[in-house]
């Protein structure tokens, strides 16, 4: 994507900071120089209208940090609604190994765009996404020109007893991690960084884990990524072969520390609680995914209390047919109120897993997920107030309205690294009528070749 080199003045009703203090500011403005937030205070008329640049008066709009989801499969986007009403062992042996093993080139460009797109339009502006096991370069090709903040690598297989012709061997697929590496970690100005996805346990031999986590030294800001504790079958399967539990597994092999971020997470006993503490592990938690599949519910409220870190992610298309940060935000502050109680993860805290706490994930918090002087310029600016809504003013319930009301419709403009991808509730990124004729035509020649 072309930079828009130049500066921007953003007036909005209010300001939702995220930063440490919970700030929310009103009749500020936030000023950008390229990519960086230059200042935020409040601008006399005579300032605005000598402004140096492009000025944005949104007075009805609300100005928060981007989203930040840290987990995604681009490559399954293409594969939504050929997936349902199966659980996860049977959903990856039936649907979305086969389905994956029969993407090509072109498949992959456009389902990586489908989803690049979908999450842009709803005011995600970073992933932390993983591949598929070949034409990675594709996807990062496509979250380069996208735009969007990322991390990403191409997913390790070299065991599959559930779909054997999706595999490669252990040296392929290191060897391939480290071109892909070497040529993408730290591109496009360094917004787009890699990271090291082993699939998850029971497709990964000892050794490729170990080897890829120790690669992962060898590209400082680089993360280890990996699917961990979703399905009871699945851990059964793991306590076969490794008489232990799925994070006991990997703490065993010395592969799991502050730069691991584990998606899932859910079915774990108080030694897994520990060592997700002691080793200040991330968790990506899925909360629609784990539903639709059946997995069960991760323990949220009782990592967060023990100081476990938690963000969230939609996971894919494949698994959840949304790649909302809305519905990811509203559905884990619902599923745990049924056990915890009304007052569970309120709505405060939700929004902070789904912007800063994402951030700290990632370890990018001092570029990102917050809106505070010097940090990147990933913005989204919401309408809070359309013609469906009604609600107070008061700053105790904005956060109400955002994770409970809101929706990828409210979102009107997004800015990621100083650059409008959204304006008006439109793609500057994308055709989306040409790109969904594409979709339609590469799933045809997708599904033929299955």
């Amino acid at each position: 994507m072309k930079k828009q080199k130049n500066k921007k003045l953003i007036l909005p009703k209010q300001i939702i900071t995220a930063d440490k203090a919970g700030t929310i500011l009103k009749n500020t403005a936030v000023e950008i120089d390229n990519n960086v937030i230059k200042s935020i205070r409040k601008f006399k008329p005579a300032e605005i209208e000598s402004f140096p640049g492009e000025v944005l008066i949104s007075e009805n709009l609300t100005l928060i940090p981007g989203f930040i989801q840290t987990h995604i499969h681009l490559c399954q986007t293409l594969f939504r609604g050929l997936t349902d009403e199966l659980d996860l062992l049977d959903w990856l042996q039936k649907r979305i190994f086969p389905y994956e093993n029969a993407l090509n080139k072109n498949s992959i460009a456009v389902s990586a765009r489908l989803g690049l797109n979908e999450l842009m339009r709803g005011g995600t502006t970073t992933i932390l996404d993983m591949g598929s096991l070949r034409f990675q370069e594709i996807i990062f090709e496509e979250i380069i020109n996208s735009g969007i903040r990322a991390f990403a690598g191409n997913c390790l297989i070299d065991i599959n007893e559930l779909f054997e012709p999706f595999c490669s061997t252990k040296e392929e697929q290191l060897k391939y991690s480290e071109e892909l590496a070497k040529s993408f970690h730290n591109s496009a100005e360094e917004r787009v960084k890699y990271a090291f996805t082993p699939r998850f346990v029971l497709t990964c031999s000892e050794e490729l884990l170990k080897e890829s986590y120790n690669m992962m030294k060898d590209f400082p800001g680089s993360l280890f990524h990996s699917h961990a504790s979703e399905n009871i079958r699945e851990l059964t399967e793991i306590r076969k072969k490794f008489k232990q539990e799925n994070i006991e597994y990997f703490n065993s092999l010395n592969i799991i520390d502050d730069h691991s971020v584990l998606a899932h997470c859910i079915h774990i006993n108080e030694n897994e609680f520990d060592i997700l503490k002691d080793k200040q592990v991330k968790v990506a938690h899925c909360p629609s995914s784990n539903l639709k599949l059946g997995s069960g519910i991760a323990d949220v409220p009782k990592m967060i209390k023990k100081g476990i870190s938690v963000s969230l992610g939609a996971d894919g298309a494949a698994c959840n047919n949304k790649l909302s940060a809305f519905t990811e935000m509203r559905t884990a502050a619902l599923i745990q109120k049924p056990v915890y109680g009304p007052a569970a993860l309120d709505a405060e805290t939700i929004f902070r897993m789904a912007t800063i706490e994402g951030a700290k994930a990632l370890h990018i918090e001092n570029e990102t997920g917050s809106i505070e002087e010097g940090k990147k310029a990933d913005l989204v600016l919401i309408d809070l107030d359309n013609q469906f809504k009604v609600y107070s003013h008061d700053e105790e319930h904005i956060y109400s309205n955002l994770v409970y009301s809101s929706s990828r419709e409210d979102v009107i403009h997004v800015m990621i690294d100083g650059n409008w991808v959204v304006k008006d509730g439109v793609s500057l990124v994308y055709d989306e009528f040409q790109m969904h004729r594409e979709g339609i035509a590469e799933l045809n020649k997708l599904l033929k070749r299955i």
